[in-house]
């Protein structure tokens, strides 16, 4: 796989909705773009903690995913489950902005199965070098960066009405739910 076809893969598997964009579309609804950007390198951390030991490991990790698999599985999709309620009834007296945090999504990414895909398939097959870890961490600051861009331009849509990003929370809170479940239903079933 070369440079570019890695970049495209990375690309259209990152673009992806899942549960880390969008808990990087909620932060640009609730904090607008320039607020939601500093939660980039915390994605772009948390893939790579997931995505550098899988790839460098890989060949002898093979024999072994299958047994791993619905246990990541099942680990990711409670995540995203608690996910989903804590978006569904925010903390109390914390406000809207505290609902998409740094660790948040730090766990949510490390538990991301994208980072399986990267790791175990893409980089492998690109080769894990310097240049294809450069070209995945272009892809992720990227993608995270339409995302929140996407959720500011609906955050700035809704204007001051604060019911209309309650409905967006209740939305991604339902779409996470059904993630979570098929997140832990395909882990299971493989």
């Amino acid at each position: 796989m070369t440079l570019v076809e890695l970049g495209l893969a990375l690309t259209v598997l990152l673009l992806t909705p899942g549960p880390t964009n969008t808990l990087m579309l909620m932060a640009g609804a609730e904090r607008g773009l320039a607020r939601a950007l500093w939660l980039i390198p915390v994605e772009l951390a948390a893939y790579l903690a997931v995505v550098l030991p899988l790839a460098l490991l890989a060949e002898g990790l093979a024999a072994q995913m299958g047994i791993l698999r619905p246990v990541v599985a099942v680990l990711a999709g409670l995540w995203v489950l608690y996910l989903a309620w804590t978006l569904w009834r925010p903390e109390r007296g914390i406000g809207p902005a505290a609902t998409v945090t740094g660790a948040r999504l730090a766990v949510t990414t490390l538990l991301n199965p994208k980072g399986l895909i990267i790791g175990l398939v893409l980089l492998p097959a690109a080769g894990a070098t310097g240049a294809a870890l450069g070209v995945l961490a272009v892809a992720v600051c990227a993608v995270a960066a339409c995302w929140a861009a996407f959720g500011a331009g609906m955050g700035r849509a809704a204007g001051p009405d604060a019911a209309i990003p309650s409905l967006w929370r209740r939305v991604a809170a339902i779409w996470l739910a059904g993630l979570s479940v098929m997140i832990m239903a395909g882990g299971v079933a493989a």
